[in-house]
Formats: C-alpha cells, sequence, structure tokens
C-alpha cells in the first residue's frame, strides 16, 4: 500500500487478519479515525464479510455486484459507492482511478439517510 496516498486526518483502513493484499492493489484509506474505528468494529463483528469486503476494494471497488456492490444515484452522491458487508451493515466509499486509492467515509450499521461523500 502506498502512504504517500494517505492525506490526513485519513489513516490506512486496518485490513481484517490474515488479509492477503495482492501486488498493485488499491490503497484503502479510512476517511479519518472514528470511520477506521467504526471499520475494526464490522471486522469484530463479520471478519469473513469484511475480508472479503476489503479485498474487493483493494481489488476492484467499482466492480458490481448486484445487491451488494453498486455506484450511489443523483448528483449529490456522484462518484461514491455501497458495499453491503452484512445485511444490516454498509460502508460508502469514493473510489479515486487516478490514484488507484479508495476513501471510505462510512463504515457500519445501516442508515435510512446514505451519508454524503466529503467533498
Amino acid at each position: 500500500m502506498s502512504r504517500e496516498a494517505v492525506v490526513p486526518p485519513e489513516e490506512l483502513l486496518t485490513p481484517p487478519a490474515e488479509t492477503q493484499i495482492p501486488e498493485g492493489a488499491w490503497t484503502v484509506v479510512a476517511r479519518n479515525r472514528r470511520v477506521n474505528r467504526d471499520w475494526e468494529e464490522l471486522v469484530d463483528k463479520a471478519p469473513e464479510n469484511a475480508a472479503r469486503c476489503y479485498h474487493d476494494l483493494s481489488v476492484a471497488p467499482m466492480r458490481r455486484q448486484p445487491g451488494r456492490v453498486f455506484p450511489l444515484k443523483g448528483k449529490t452522491y456522484k462518484g461514491a459507492w455501497e458495499y453491503e458487508v452484512t445485511a444490516g451493515d454498509r460502508l460508502f466509499y469514493r473510489p479515486d482511478s487516478i490514484n488507484r486509492k479508495v476513501v471510505v467515509y462510512y463504515a457500519g450499521p445501516h442508515i435510512r439517510r446514505v451519508p454524503t461523500p466529503p467533498g
């Protein structure tokens, strides 16, 4: 992973234990420490699902998976994606294909109002 791609207050998203990160993988970061803590709670709650999510974000963050991974609609959410980690937990992120970086801006329980991606 490229530490040069991490711009404070971002931090590298904590990979689940035993996660193999392939060569040439995208850099996956949390928007801030709070998001990373929420992600770590998801990892503890559903380790296998979280490992699959982390792998997908590292390898192909813009690959649609019907019902699980898809881009959000509307101009407010342009460029943002949703990942269903478990039936009740979601991860919202914005991939940056130029820098091969994924910024996770929400990880946690499914909420009614989709969080707005950072500017």
